[in-house]
């Protein structure tokens, strides 16, 4: 752990908390620091880089949504008479995380197409994998405009 201290704002000091070694304590830290305006104490590289990180797993989780909403779709293309309720609810439930992502980042909507091809590529070796039809059997390129991955009906 850092043993260097630091000034807040009030004067108060404090010694530092390694990133690298507490990550709880460290960020409570940061807070704390954030909060009291005592931001010439502030571990910036680090604080930057987590914000970084937060934005980056918002992504990550359109992007999820998007692959297993995808695999699901390919799913009941390529095996309708395995069609279930399971699959049909995995459809409704990741169509609403993904609407869900987009209301807490709008900024994302504009990363749809990103998203859906990055998610596509997994969607398809994932399908391969669960339903035993060969990879080659599913297109290279996401076959599904985002209006149809959203806004298809889905009946048994």
């Amino acid at each position: 752990m850092s043993t260097h201290v630091t000034r807040t704002r009030t004067g108060d000091t404090a010694p530092a908390t390694d990133y690298d070694t507490d990550f709880h304590a460290w960020a409570m830290e940061q807070a704390k620091r954030i909060r009291e305006g005592a931001f010439e104490a502030l571990d910036r590289e680090n604080v930057a880089e987590e914000i970084e990180s937060l934005g980056r797993e918002q992504f990550s989780k359109l992007r999820s949504a998007y692959r297993v909403l995808l695999m699901h779709m390919l799913k009941w293309d390529h095996q309708p008479e395995k069609r279930t309720r399971s699959w049909l609810l995995t459809i409704v439930q990741q169509r609403q995380k993904v609407e869900d992502v987009i209301t807490d980042s709008p900024s994302l909507k504009s990363r749809r197409e990103e998203a859906t091809a990055s998610a596509y590529r997994g969607a398809r070796k994932e399908a391969a994998a669960e339903t035993g039809i060969p990879l080659r059997t599913f297109p290279e390129t996401n076959p599904y405009p985002l209006d149809e991955i959203m806004e298809r009906a889905f009946d048994l």
